[in-house]
């Protein structure tokens, strides 16, 4: 059976998933995530810096070596909103050209667009939910960008946004004290709702039935809300949290400072300097999904854009 691989390479954070097509699903072979910030200070200068690329480029050459040892035919590798803003790109992909190239000849990374990350995303988040409960609004939740969109497993997308904020974005731009000041959040939160709102203008998710968010803010919520000691992914898969807790936990990990953050169990290190600006987009996500659409809980799925990038080349 062929193995296939998918990369993304986000604003914090770079995955990887060697999975087997299986009857139109995956299945896993190898799923692994490092924080890389590649993003780190592209909101302010515009430019990638000489550090984040390398750090992008450890990371890298550690998945190519999985993809020899796993008999990896074809990968897809797939950039997003740190690298559609970055004057220097080319940089970036020069190295990644020549690192995934020594894995799978020829192998290249490519942009895409905040469309194509919206649906790619959304293929990966709803593949194992039932269709009854649709039409969903999938919100991934990145470093550098949100992607909003609506639609059902049997019809595809219908609407899409990315809006230009993320939990690296935000924090760079608002989030300066530790903890946050009051006036920071304030105007993380002004921010935040300026941007959803355009998002919300350009998709109608008065029609969502169901809420299902991805990516490491929306997986790390579900697992304090759940009270778990640790991360686990299976138990974070499709969990539901109801708006009362998430709005409590948003608020505790807004208010706590650095050490407090990692002094939670299933907090992930590279999530701790930024987790905060997460946790105020997801609450204006409630608030507005909750007035428009009567929706009262999240799902959390662990599936998301990188199964869409493997499902998208099977």
């Amino acid at each position: 059976m062929k193995r296939l691989a998918g990369i993304d390479c986000g604003t914090n954070s770079i995955r990887l998933l060697i999975a087997e097509p299986v009857g139109g699903r995956l299945r896993d072979i190898h799923r692994e995530m490092r924080i890389v910030r590649l993003g780190e200070g592209v909101d302010a200068t515009g430019r990638f810096a000489p550090e984040a690329i390398e750090r992008t480029r450890a990371a890298l050459d550690d998945y190519a070596e999985l993809l020899v040892a796993h008999g990896v035919s074809r990968v897809r590798m797939v950039a997003t909103s740190a690298t559609r803003d970055a004057a220097n790109r080319d940089v970036f992909f020069d190295m990644t050209a020549q690192v995934l190239g020594r894995a799978v000849p020829g192998a290249v990374a490519e942009v895409i667009t905040g469309q194509d990350e919206a649906e790619l995303s959304f293929r990966g988040a709803v593949g194992e939910l039932d269709s009854a409960d649709g039409p969903f609004v999938v919100v991934d939740l990145g470093g550098g960008s949100t992607e909003v969109v609506l639609g059902d497993p049997d019809h595809g997308v219908s609407a899409s946004f990315s809006a230009n904020i993320g939990c690296v974005r935000l924090t760079e731009r608002c989030l300066h004290s530790d903890p946050p000041t009051a006036d920071e959040v304030a105007a993380a939160r002004a921010v935040a709702r300026e941007l959803l709102d355009e998002a919300v203008q350009a998709v109608p998710v008065q029609h969502a039935r169901t809420w299902v968010g991805v990516a490491g803010t929306m997986t790390t919520l579900s697992a304090l809300a759940h009270g778990l000691t640790e991360y686990d992914s299976a138990a974070i898969h499709l969990s539901r949290v109801g708006f009362a807790d998430l709005t409590e936990v948003c608020d505790r990990l807004i208010g706590m400072s650095r050490a407090e953050r990692a002094a939670l169990g299933p907090m992930h290190p590279g999530r701790v300097d930024v987790i905060g600006g997460g946790a105020l987009v997801v609450q204006e996500l409630a608030r507005v999904l909750g007035q428009r659409a009567g929706i009262a809980e999240l799902v959390v799925s662990e599936h998301d854009i990188l199964d869409g990038i493997v499902l998208s080349i099977a």
